[in-house]
């Protein structure tokens, strides 16, 4: 259904010049005030590449650290999706989980979003800038802030997935053993094959599934499973199956009903907004028969939601 390669809506700026643009926004921010429209054009018009060369050349030219003063001068969701946007996307992703686990109760939909949809590389980079910026190991502080079969998964899901292609009906067999053909269900079996076995493999796996159960995994993991661990594995599915309709779904969670998960829309308009928002554009309006577009622009306020529509539209 989705084309190869890239599907974002943000790319390489033309004619980059990290120097002028380090020099413009010092200028947004000098005096009194700031000029926040000069700040949004410029951070979302710029490639995550290129955000980082403006880091370090507005350290280079003002001695300063271009995070810090953009903390200070911009507030609420603005703040955080700008300042977000300025932060690699492996930190980015770094500083989601740490969020979601410090403190008091953690934010199981947040490690879910994160750790069911990153790709390999994605994952290892996470682990590494995770350390990196806090000093400690990401799978040692997850484990220690969740529980059970859920716990059990999202440390699976911290590691690389391997690829078993002569094993298609072996691992479907197995699933329908481990929960529909048994009374009571084999939790580590569907934590050992979903989490340990390439995509490509699994949408195999899982159309094979079917022709034996006669009926999606996805109905097998709501009627066998429950809790954050149903919600996870369903997820991890879900991606299999589509990550930008997974996101797609997730993006329109955050936004319908009273009041809208500002988190969750902004990390997802900033983590896939150079991947595939292109892709999720379509998925949200063949789902929702709407433009995410639109929608963004009816449930955001004026500033957050100029930052986001920018990110769903630039391409």
């Amino acid at each position: 259904m989705f084309f190869q390669g890239f599907r974002g809506t943000v790319t390489d700026a033309p004619d980059f010049d990290a120097g002028a643009d380090a020099e413009t926004l010092y200028n947004a921010m000098k005096g009194i005030g700031s000029d926040k429209e000069a700040i949004l054009d410029l951070v979302t018009g710029r490639s995550n590449a290129q955000r980082q060369e403006i880091v370090q050349a507005y350290k280079s030219s003002y001695g300063k650290n271009l995070i810090d003063d953009l903390k200070y001068e911009l507030t609420g969701n603005f703040e955080r999706l700008i300042v977000s946007l300025m932060r690699p996307q492996a930190y980015h992703d770094a500083k989601e989980i740490h969020d979601a686990i410090k403190g008091a109760g953690t934010d199981e939909k947040c490690l879910i979003e994160v750790l069911a949809s990153r790709n390999n590389q994605q994952i290892h980079n996470l682990v590494e800038a995770y350390k990196d910026a806090y000093g400690s190991d990401i799978e040692e502080d997850v484990t220690g802030d969740t529980s059970g079969h859920f716990k059990k998964m999202l440390v699976v899901l911290l590691q690389v997935r391997v690829v078993h292609a002569d094993l298609v009906e072996e691992d479907a067999q197995a699933l329908f053993a481990a929960g529909e053909e048994q009374w009571g269900t084999e939790e580590s079996i569907f934590i050992m094959l979903l989490g340990n076995r390439s995509v490509n493999h699994l949408q195999m796996v899982f159309d094979k599934y079917q022709e034996i159960a006669e009926k999606p995994i996805e109905d097998s993991i709501k009627s066998e499973l429950s809790g954050d661990f149903e919600r996870l594995m369903l997820a991890v599915v879900q991606c299999i199956r589509s990550v930008p309709m997974y996101f797609a779904k997730r993006l329109y969670k955050s936004m319908k009903g009273l009041g809208t998960q500002d988190n969750t829309l902004i990390r997802i308009m900033i983590c896939r907004s150079e991947i595939d928002m292109l892709d999720i554009r379509e998925c949200f309006r063949m789902r929702y028969e709407k433009s995410l577009y639109n929608m963004i622009k009816t449930v955001t306020f004026r500033r957050y939601n100029a930052s986001s529509l920018k990110l769903c539209l630039r391409s």
